[in-house]
């Protein structure tokens, strides 16, 4: 392998005797010259994995004696051209991952010699010709991943030769041809994600020779053939997301070599075929969403090798502790929403790779096992809609994995155990509709990462501990319909809290002012309580419903939808109102004033903290003001900034951002360092200068760019940081030959650092940090691509006694919805922007309009090849796959519900 680049040489088209000519796997750029149909002699054309562009050239029908051309993984484009049609003697034509263009040539019909034809993952569009029919010695055709229309010519069937038949993720329509039966020796049909219609033709099921088979995400109707129970070396049969009905054929699970059977979102009826893992070697089952009845067959339960199964939505019957075994591959089961009756079997804990286990919606009695408490590995355990009845025990503290526990709708009792405290993975807790009584336990409040917490409908009393105060990242908080009492607690510290009901107790006394901080909340219900007193003037009161506030005597309101009595004008309202303008600036005044002396100590007693070595330089025409540089390297003097920057000279710009400019100053030691000016010192900006030199001075980590000092002159605000010899990744991206220097590894690489430093400053400090601007330009790379968070003018730290509620900030493309409309702060503002990011790394541009389509329709899914830079070329099966694990992340980070969006610690374990 070598590392050519430049364009190929058109003086190649002399050597005219040449039979072998490769130049893959290098860096060659340009078109492919014309000259090369000269080579009349050529047998083989490999240019594979360049960076080829333009268009092929219609000369190379000029090539007679060619045998194979590869032209794979480059940027080629425009139509195929039709001269190729004269290449009689060719073998193998491998045009796959290019941006090729128009229809497939009907001329290739001619190749009667075309054993291997790979048109995939471009953009092609028009029919598939009938010709292609023709060709019958061709073994694999390829014409995945384009945007080819039309119906399946019926033709195809007389490719008799053929061994593997990928069409799939097209456009296709119409119905499957039954001549496909036709094709003996064919192991790989894929027909999947087009708009096919019509029933699946019996003649599929003459192919004997079948391994793989998906049809799935169609619109194909009726029954599956009986003709399936042919297949006796299928390993993988997909037929998902179709309108299929009927029974499943006893006969498709004949093979003893099938490894993935999924039929989900179907309407099948009738019961699992008993075969269905007889072979043993059953990895996934996905039979979820149909109409399917009956007992789980014995071959289910004895299958060992099962890693994956889902029968959610149907109607399977038996005693659950019967009906399944021990599976020492398993990780996910979800058998919800079915009738399935009898006791938690206490074998379940020796699945000991299971993470996923899933029993709602069942006729579920008696109480949970022991055995369950000993699965430490488990990240969720939904029991939740059955008939479970005990007090659970203090071992649930062992479940240290858990991140969603789900036991409402049960008859539970007893107190909730105090080793909940323990689960500090814990995110979503839902104990509703149960039988608990006594307190809530003060303990809960070790579950530092719980956003989602329903207690709801039991026996508790006593009074809402303040313990609940802590948990800071919880949004939804219903209490209702307990007995607890006393007064609502302080909970203003709840600043992401958007749902709150505590309707249905007994709680008394007056709701606090402090409730006017909680600037996230959108829905509150406070019925049939003995509070009293005036509602705070924040818009969840406002706009409450007069249900959500009935049956508390006590209360007051002057808003007439709410039907609760005038709240009385007291002397001190009155006086207030007749205050004149003075006294009111001086009122709002001596707060702001108040809020910068205490802001102004905070700042001084972060850098005090700070330990680094230090100096300190005061010019006389600057006394009074501040300059601090943090380094290693000696003192250094502010006039040598500005001397080494010739007093922010145009010429030492290299980079401009929304809150200053970035230059370049080398100084009398040989370092080069970046300085920030601050743009004109308004009190907007002296606010971002605190903002980011509170956040830096607070940071340490690899991934954040360090703050080597800071200046707040009259004259001058800047930071000095350290210097990132590559500039931002915005800068690397738009230049095209940077971006191919920036290979997928690299790529990856980048991704990686930044959700571990975000994940750090979201999850790993005492005072959660939130960036606010995570984007491309504030992404700053080094000699050695390792990427640094930057710009934190806009960071907020998230402390209890500070207000989420907050101006809108962030890049434009970057910023998540709740920020552009409820200006509501929290780290899922970061975890979204993060999303856009690692779109736009993978695609080597902002994805546009790619990132709303996501946000409001959180199911699409995304193929690598239509998403990825197409200066580069086409990764490797191991990088490929972290790429599409990096897509699926980036999917869920645009959920436009915050909530729904995957936290920056669960990410950043992902990629770990």
């Amino acid at each position: 392998m070598n590392r050519f680049s430049g364009t190929i040489p058109p003086q190649f088209g002399n050597l005219t005797k040449l039979i072998y000519f490769d130049l893959s796997i290098n860096q060659l750029t340009g078109e492919i010259p014309p000259e090369l149909g000269k080579l009349r002699n050529l047998e083989t054309l490999h240019l594979v994995e360049n960076q080829l562009n333009g268009s092929i050239p219609s000369e190379i029908g000029l090539l007679t004696s060619v045998r194979e051309i590869a032209l794979y993984d480059n940027i080629l484009s425009g139509p195929i051209p039709s001269s190729i049609g004269n290449l009689s003697n060719l073998v193998n034509l491998y045009l796959f991952i290019n941006s090729l263009s128009g229809p497939v040539p009907s001329e290739i019909g001619h190749l009667a010699n075309l054993v291997e034809l790979c048109l995939d993952r471009n953009s092609m569009t028009g029919h598939i010709p009938s010709s292609l029919g023709k060709l019958k010695n061709l073994t694999l055709l390829n014409l995945f991943e384009n945007k080819l229309s039309g119906e399946i010519p019926p033709e195809i069937g007389d490719m008799t030769s053929l061994d593997s038949l990928t069409l799939h993720t097209n456009n296709l329509t119409g119905s499957i041809p039954p001549s496909l039966g036709n094709l003996k020796n064919l192991t790989v049909l894929h027909l999947y994600l087009n708009h096919l219609t019509g029933v699946i033709p019996p003649e599929l099921g003459n192919i004997e020779t079948m391994t793989d088979l998906e049809l799935s995400q169609n619109k194909l109707t009726g029954s599956v053939p009986h003709s399936f129970g042919n297949f006796t070396k299928l390993q993988f049969l997909f037929l998902r997301e179709n309108m299929l009905s009927g029974p499943i054929p006893s006969g498709v699970a004949n093979s003893s070599e099938l490894i993935v059977l999924q039929l989900d979102t179907n309407k099948f009826t009738g019961f699992l075929p008993d075969t269905i893992c007889n072979g043993g070697k059953l990895e996934n089952l996905t039979l979820d969403d149909n109409h399917l009845e009956g007992p789980i067959p014995k071959s289910v339960r004895d299958c060992k090798s099962l890693m994956r199964a889902r029968f959610t939505g149907n109607r399977f019957t038996g005693d659950v502790s019967e009906a399944f075994g021990v599976y020492p591959h398993l990780d996910f089961i979800d058998l919800s929403h079915n009738k399935f009756h009898g006791r938690i079997s206490g074998n379940w804990d020796k699945s000991r790779k299971l993470l996923y286990l899933i029993m709602s919606n069942n006729n579920i009695t008696g109480p949970i096992p022991p055995e369950i408490w000993r699965m430490t590995q488990l990240g969720e355990l939904d029991l939740s809609t059955n008939n479970l009845t005990g007090v659970l025990p203090e071992a649930i503290g062992n479940l240290t994995a858990l991140t969603r526990l789900k036991l409402n709708g049960n008859q539970f009792s007893g107190r909730i155990p105090e080793g909940i405290r323990f689960l500090t993975k814990l995110e979503y807790l839902d104990l509703s509709s149960n039988r608990f009584s006594s307190n809530i336990p003060q303990t809960l409040n070790s579950l530092p990462n719980l956003h989602y917490m329903n207690l709801s409908r039991n026996k508790l009393e006593e009074r809402i501990p303040m313990g609940l105060t802590k948990l800071i990242q919880l949004s939804n908080l219903d209490l209702s319909h307990n007995k607890l009492n006393g007064e609502i607690p302080p909970l203003s510290s709840l600043e992401s809290l958007e749902k709150l009901d505590l309707s249905y107790n007994n709680l008394s006394g007056q709701i606090l002012p402090s409730f006017k901080d909680m600037k996230a909340l959108i829905y509150i219900d406070i019925s049939n309580n003995n509070l009293e007193g005036p509602l705070p003037d924040i818009p969840a009161f406002g706009n409450a419903t007069a249900k959500a506030l009935k049956g508390n005597r006590g209360l007051c309101s002057n808003a007439s939808k709410q039907r609760l009595k005038p709240c009385p004008v007291t002397s001190a309202a009155i006086k207030k109102s007749k205050k004149k303008d003075g006294n009111l600036v001086v009122w709002i005044l001596v707060p702001i004033l108040g809020a910068l002396v205490v802001l102004s100590g905070t700042f001084t007693y972060y850098l005090k903290k700070r330990k680094p070595r230090r100096t300190e330089d005061k010019s006389d025409s600057e006394k009074g003001e501040s300059l601090s540089i943090f380094s290693s390297g000696g003192k250094v003097k502010y006039q040598e900034i500005i001397k080494s920057t010739k007093d922010f000279d145009p010429r030492y710009l290299i980079g401009t951002g929304g809150h200053g400019k970035v230059y370049k100053a080398k100084l009398s030691l040989g370092t080069t360092v970046a300085v920030k000016k601050l743009h004109e010192t308004t009190e907007i900006t002296k606010q971002d200068f605190l903002n980011e030199v509170r956040a830096l001075t607070e940071i340490r980590h690899r991934n954040v760019v360090k703050l080597l000092g800071y200046c707040s002159f009259r004259r001058h605000t800047f930071l000095i940081y350290e210097y990132m010899e590559k500039g931002s990744l915005r800068k690397v991206l738009s230049s095209d030959d940077e971006a191919k220097r920036l290979d997928w590894v690299k790529r990856i690489n980048i991704v990686k650092g930044v959700a571990y430093a975000l994940s750090y400053m979201h999850h790993d400090r005492s005072s959660p940090i939130v960036h606010r601007d995570i984007s491309s330009g504030n992404i700053l790379l080094g000699n050695d691509y390792e990427p640094k968070i930057s710009d934190f003018g806009t960071a907020k730290l998230l402390k209890t006694d500070s207000s989420n509620w907050s101006a809108v900030a962030g890049t434009y493309g970057y910023v998540a919805p709740e920020l552009a409309y409820a200006m509501r702060v929290t780290e899922k503002s970061d975890v979204y922007s993060f999303g856009v990011l690692m779109l736009e790394v993978i695609k080597g541009k902002h994805p546009g309009e790619l990132v709303s389509t996501l946000s409001s329709s959180p199911g699409t899914t995304l193929s690598l090849r239509s998403i990825s830079d197409e200066r580069l070329r086409m990764p490797e099966a191991e990088i490929r796959d972290e790429l599409l694990k990096m897509v699926k992340v980036a999917v869920l980070c645009l959920q436009a519900n915050p909530e729904f969006r995957p936290t920056m610690m669960t990410i950043a374990a992902e990629f770990s």
